[in-house]
């Protein structure tokens, strides 16, 4: 049974380089092909972290390293991938949605890069997922209504795209979300009243889209909310003076460049 183990332990670390070694063939990079070479372990490339349990690729942090190209769908076969990190390159493409199949990824970190495309609707089959960082690109289309399934997701992050549509109703089954970065899109329609459930929200941060309609009053008591952040959009309705005091923990709060009525 051992040797049955080990046997089958190197096939499958020879599933996640070759899986590797084809995300390699679509990028350029000196780095990555004077690194990434079948002479060595796959688990001591540059950039891979393995899992000293099962000796699986656990980690890829590719980030800031100069790297253009596409993303391989191949990748959907690290199934012990946990954190995918390829912040600060030029990667372009549409989002692969064969990631969509890693149901053990906790991390996706692909801000600043060059991805068009829409978000894919199977990302909210990603049910251990904590954290999403899709900012600085050219993503448009709407967040799937498919979201609300992230319910670990703590932090989502969607500034400076190019999307558009409302922010889903969905997004109340979120619980465990505690940063909301959508500012810098086309984003429009009004805020869900059911944001207000959120109650480990701390930042809600929706500056330069195109929302309108009224603050939900349930928003204005989140206990938990640090910066509110409302500013350059069309939002309407009446603000109460003692808004601030009715966040306790707030630190900063912009509602200016709307079409808001103050009452004193």
């Amino acid at each position: 049974m051992a040797c049955f183990g080990a046997n089958s332990n190197r096939k499958n670390i020879t599933t996640d380089e070759f899986s590797l070694l084809a995300f390699k063939s679509l990028i350029t990079s000196d780095l990555l092909s004077n690194n990434w070479s079948t002479s060595t372990s796959v688990c001591n490339w540059v950039g891979v972290t393995c899992d000293k349990q099962h000796g699986r690729v656990h980690s890829l942090n590719i980030s800031n390293m100069g790297l253009k190209g596409t993303i391989s769908p191949n990748l959907g076969n690290l199934s012990f991938l946990v954190k995918l990190d390829l912040s600060y390159n030029s990667f372009g493409g549409h989002f692969p949605k064969e990631i969509c199949s890693l149901h053990r990824l906790k991390v996706i970190d692909f801000r600043h890069n060059k991805f068009i495309g829409e978000i894919p609707a199977p990302l909210g089959n990603l049910s251990q997922l904590q954290y999403l960082y899709l900012g600085s690109n050219n993503f448009s289309g709407f967040i799937p209504q498919s979201i609300g399934n992230l319910r670990q997701l703590k932090i989502l992050v969607t500034e400076y795209n190019k999307m558009s549509g409302p922010i889903p109703q969905t997004i109340s089954n979120m619980s465990s979300l505690e940063y909301v970065y959508l500012s810098g899109n086309n984003f429009s329609g009004w805020i869900p009243e059911e944001i207000g459930y959120l109650d480990k929200l701390e930042y809600l941060i929706l500056a330069h889209n195109s929302f309108n309609g009224s603050i939900p009053s349930k928003l204005l008591n989140i206990s938990s909310m640090k910066h509110l952040k409302l500013e350059y959009n069309n939002f309407s309705g009446t603000i109460p003076s003692n808004a601030r005091y009715s966040l306790p923990n707030l630190e900063k709060i912009h509602f200016d460049l709307n079409n808001f009525v103050f009452n004193r």
